[in-house]
This record gives structure tokens, C-alpha cells and sequence, in this order.
């Protein structure tokens, strides 16, 4: 799972706000036919909560109209009079200078002016949205279908409200209505959607969600409110060491993309819900992001959103593949279990193969194709094509014995292979023989499902009666309580033949280990085998080295997965 850098927080985020609706315990869930059908909308949405000192009211009166103080200027002016003495004479004279001060108005800065007009109509236009809001707000929530709550989280303050009004059957003694939040673990609630709450007086309180995702985003944001300033000794897989300016850009991105990912499942974007019905649960919550005032979310920020979601789905879908491959080799374990209680298991358990490598009381060397001078100066492409003409020969002679097994045991499932290719013999070779393409025993292949042990014993018997001579090796090592299974608990039988000089091979599957992947059984050991999935029991281990970011996101992905799931089905 590769890292790209993602996008950067503001450094404005403080908490989350997450509305959602839970179940009344005085009602079932889900609700009978005609209860709840007309739903509401819950939000579960982003809030940068820089809340004012002295609360919001302030912020929901308009602001006085913008008074322009007019300015005025200190004019000083200089006058000089000329002063004549001496009588009628006027022979002495002398200048006196006299200084008068006064105040002039400024024009007023028709720029200024706009500027002034512009902010007074921005405020008021904030103020309104902002009463709207509380006033849509109040009414939000006024008419709930019977059976459902409506809760609030305040990942800054630490507390949860009900913020919708009661039931008519609701319990008010046992009802939650406001708490502060110590502690938060996931319920053992058989809905898989179960929160029990813990308040500071230890009084604890279960809330179980109408919605799947509904509770796993509220219990990752309970999880992320709890670890913040606790130096995440409590919940260290996401803030173990951070900074607090840390954890909350880590929030803040996780919510990104929760965002981003619910947006597109509401959409139809993700084809596979695209045909999902829309029920009271699948709208439980809406999230918008939201920002302080003057604050957008630029394109380079979505697209790199967008960019990181893809890399995390690749991932996703990664970790999906390995979780299934796990799974599969618990039931081929499962299935070799029951299967070792037959009676003539311990028959089959007892038999030696033909040349069967894997038999440690065979010493027979291993078989392969024909080593011919003239493929001494030849390719190993060249040797390739060769053995596939001779494969495409030995073919018919296959399926025709093929076909007289099946038809002598009753056997339904036959299948013919095609011939390896070139490119797929030599990339065979590479890995699993060092480059010898004539030690592979597979260009022409067939297989037989037979229904148990008894059959598999009854064809081993029957393939020695009929064409014992062409017989090269029968391997059973795989089938034996002593041996390890192949890579993902993959499990088989091999007769190879030698039919017009040129190996062939059938496979020979019991049919209890045939129906966990069918055709796809080879698939999966090839991946077991490139992935080393063996090498661990728990697909949780897969993630043990990954940061806690991507942990985060991955839960996101999670989420979006099991979106358009009825979990309560797997209950039944």
C-alpha cells in the first residue's frame, strides 16, 4: 500500500458534530410495514467549532449600520501687517505677523465608502444564514417517525444529546437525554450497531443505531475524542504521540474523506449500490463540510482527495482479497477435517504414491518430459513449442480416457484444460524449476471430481486395472493427515500419463474440498502462494505495520462496503 501525501488541514479544525438517529428501546427495529416509512434526514457533518465567549446569540444580532466619521483637517494660515508709527509722520515702521488656526472637512473616499458598504451587507447576509440555519435547525427534527431517536455528538465539548423529542411510548426514566463522555466501546448487540456509553458518573447507557454506518462513524469519532490529550494511551492506534495539533488534522482528513465517500454512495456513483432501496437506514445521514467564514475548499484540495480515495481503494480492495483468501483456506482446513472421519480414511492415509515426491518413503526420481538431443540447441521457447505440439497430440487420448473414468464411476464433473502457452510454461519453470520446462508435467491436463474418498480409492483402482502401463506417477502426499497441505490449504490428487511420448496430467479433486472455490481453486493457491498468506492466521496481521492514517481511511472504505449490507441477515 503506497503513501501520497494528503491534503493539508486548515489548522482551524476543533472538533465534530455528528447528528444520526438511534432506536427507541421501547420499539422494534426495524420498524413493521408502515412504521417510519417517511424518515428524516439525519447530518452527520464536519463543524469547525470556534464558538464565540459569550455564546451564539451575539452572533445572531445584525450588526448597526456603518457610521462615516468625518474627518477634518488643521488648516494654519500666516497674515503680515505692516505697523507705521511717528505720528502723522509714519516714518517708524515694522511688520507683526499674525497666525490663524482652523479646522477644514475631507471629502469623503467614495472606496472607502464601498468598502464599508460591502462588509455591513456581508455581516448581515451571515446573520441571516446563520438564523436560518438555527431556525431550520429547531424544526429539523420536529416530526420523527415512532421508534427513533435523535442524537447528537459534540466531539469538542465531549457530550451527547437527544436532540429530537420523545416517543410516545418511550421510557422517559430510562431515557438518555444529555452526557459527557468518558468512555465508548462497541455494545455486544447481536445488530452489530450497538454503542455503550459511559458517563462521568459511570452510569453506563447503550445506543443502538438504525444504520450500520451510522455507529462505525460514531464509535471511530468517539474513539478519536477519547485518545485526544491522553497521549493516546487509551486509543493509541490513532493518536499514540501526536501532538494536538496532529490529532486534529487527522480528524479533520478522516472526516474528509468520510465525506467525500458518503457523497458518493448517496449519489449512485458506486455501482454497486447503485440499485439499493432507499430505506430509512440507508439515509441516515448527510455530511457536509463545513468552514469558517470565508473559508472554501479549493480544487487542488478535492482533487487530491479524489487521488488519495484511489490509492485507499486499491488498497481496500487488496486487504478484501487477502481476508478471502484466509477464509477460504479456514474452510479447505475444515472441510480436510470432516473429510479424515471417513472409514477408509485411514486406508488412504496408509498408501504409498508412484514417484510421489512428497512421499517420504519414496525415493523414485522425479518424473519429466523426454529430453531429446535435438533440444540441446534449442531455445527454451523453442523446447516449449515443441512439447505443446506434442500436447495438442496427446489431447484426444486424454479426454477419451477421461471420459471412460467418469463414465465408469458416475462422475458429473469432468473437465478438459487447454494447452499451456509458451509464455505461461516458462514463467512456471522460472519459479518452481529453476527454469527446466521439461520438468513440467501439466501442458496437457484434465480433471475429474470425484464425490469422497470411497470413489477416489475405487478410480486409483480402476486407472491401475485399465491402463496401469502408461502410468508415471500418483501423487497423494497433500491427501495425508502427516503432511502439510499446498499454499492456502489447497488439497489434491495427480496421475500423470505418458500418452504418444509426452506426459499428461489429471487432477483429481474430492468433491467436499472442490466446492469451497470450484474452478478457482488453483487461483487461490497461486495467490496464497504469491502472497504468503500462510505465513499469518489473522488478516489483521496484514495491517500491523500500516500508519494510523491510513488505518483511518481504510475504515472509511469499510464503511462505503458494507453500506448497501442488511447485516442483521448474517444473524439468522
Amino acid at each position: 500500500m503506497t503513501e501520497e501525501k494528503a491534503p493539508q488541514s486548515s489548522g482551524k479544525f476543533k472538533g465534530t458534530i455528528l447528528e444520526a438517529a438511534f432506536v427507541d428501546p421501547a420499539y422494534n427495529w426495524p420498524p413493521k410495514e408502515g412504521e417510519g416509512v417517511n424518515a428524516v434526514e439525519m447530518s452527520a457533518s464536519t463543524l469547525l467549532l470556534a464558538k464565540a465567549e459569550d455564546g451564539d446569540a451575539k452572533d445572531l444580532e445584525y450588526p448597526s449600520a456603518p457610521k462615516i466619521r468625518r474627518q477634518k483637517m488643521l488648516v494654519t494660515e500666516t497674515e503680515t501687517y505692516t505697523v507705521a508709527r511717528c505720528g502723522i509722520f509714519k516714518c517708524c515702521k515694522s511688520e507683526e505677523q499674525v497666525v490663524n488656526t482652523h479646522t477644514k472637512n475631507v471629502p469623503i473616499d467614495p472606496e472607502e465608502k464601498a468598502r464599508l458598504k460591502s462588509e455591513y451587507l456581508a455581516k448581515r447576509a451571515a446573520v441571516r444564514n446563520k438564523r436560518k440555519e438555527k431556525r431550520e435547525d429547531q424544526e429539523k427534527y420536529a416530526r420523527v417517525p415512532d421508534g427513533v431517536l435523535i442524537y447528537r455528538l459534540d466531539t469538542a465539548s465531549r457530550t451527547i444529546s437527544l436532540i429530537s423529542a420523545p416517543n410516545s411510548n418511550t421510557d422517559l426514566r430510562e431515557l438518555m437525554t444529555d452526557i459527557v463522555v468518558t468512555d465508548a466501546v462497541p455494545s455486544k448487540s447481536t445488530s452489530r450497531r450497538g454503542i455503550m456509553l459511559t458517563d462521568e458518573s459511570g452510569q453506563k447507557f447503550e445506543l443502538i443505531a438504525c444504520e450500520q454506518r451510522s455507529a462505525t462513524s460514531w464509535m471511530e469519532a468517539l474513539n478519536m475524542m477519547l485518545g485526544k490529550g491522553r497521549g493516546g494511551m487509551k486509543f493509541g492506534r490513532f493518536f499514540g504521540g501526536l501532538s494536538s495539533k496532529e490529532q486534529n488534522a487527522m480528524e479533520e482528513q478522516y472526516l474528509n474523506l468520510t465525506a467525500y465517500s458518503n457523497n458518493l454512495i448517496r449519489t449512485g456513483a458506486i455501482p454497486s449500490h447503485q440499485d439499493k432501496k432507499k430505506t430509512t437506514g440507508g439515509i441516515y445521514y448527510c455530511i457536509s463540510k463545513k468552514h469558517e467564514e470565508g473559508e472554501e475548499m479549493d480544487e487542488e484540495t478535492l482533487e487530491s482527495i479524489a487521488k488519495r480515495r484511489a490509492v485507499i481503494k486499491d488498497s481496500w480492495d487488496f486487504y478484501r482479497m487477502i481476508c478471502s483468501l484466509l477464509r477460504d483456506r479456514r474452510k479447505y482446513d475444515e472441510s480436510f477435517r470432516r473429510m479424515q472421519m471417513d472409514p477408509v480414511y485411514p486406508y488412504l492415509n496408509s498408501m504409498t504414491g508412484l514417484n510421489d515426491p512428497g512421499d517420504d518413503a519414496n525415493t523414485s526420481e522425479e518424473v519429466t518430459q523426454k529430453d531429446l538431443p535435438q533440444y540441446k540447441n534449442m531455445s527454451r521457447s523453442a523446447v516449449c513449442k515443441d512439447l505443446i505440439g506434442k500436447a495438442e497430440k496427446a489431447l484426444p487420448s486424454l479426454v477419451e480416457i477421461c471420459k471412460a473414468l467418469a463414465g465408469s464411476l458416475g462422475m458429473e464433473e469432468v473437465g478438459v484444460g487447454p494447452v499451456k502457452e509458451v509464455s505461461s510454461a516458462i514463467r512456471k519453470a522460472e519459479k518452481k524449476y529453476e527454469g527446466d520446462v521439461l520438468k513440467i508435467k501439466d501442458y496437457c491436463r484434465a480433471l475429474l471430481v470425484v464425490k469422497d474418498f470411497p470413489t477416489l480409492l475405487a478410480l486409483l483402482e480402476l486407472a491401475r486395472d485399465s491402463f496401469g502401463p502408461l502410468i508415471r506417477r500418483v501423487k497423494l502426499s497433500t491427501l495425508k493427515s502427516d503432511h502439510a497441505a499446498l499454499a492456502g490449504g489447497y488439497r489434491d490428487c495427480k496421475i500423470n500419463l505418458e500418452l504418444k511420448d509426452h506426459i499428461c496430467e489429471i487432477q483429481i479433486h474430492v468433491w467436499p474440498l472442490w466446492v469451497v472455490c470450484g474452478v478457482d481453486g488453483f487461483r487461490h493457491y497461486r495467490h496464497c502462494l504469491e502472497y504468503s498468506t500462510d505465513s499469518f492466521k489473522d488478516p489483521y496481521d496484514a495491517l500491523a505495520n500500516l500508519d494510523r492514517k491510513t488505518l483511518a481511511e481504510l475504515i472509511v472504505m469499510a464503511e462505503e462496503a458494507v453500506a448497501g449490507v442488511a447485516l442483521p441477515r448474517f444473524d439468522k
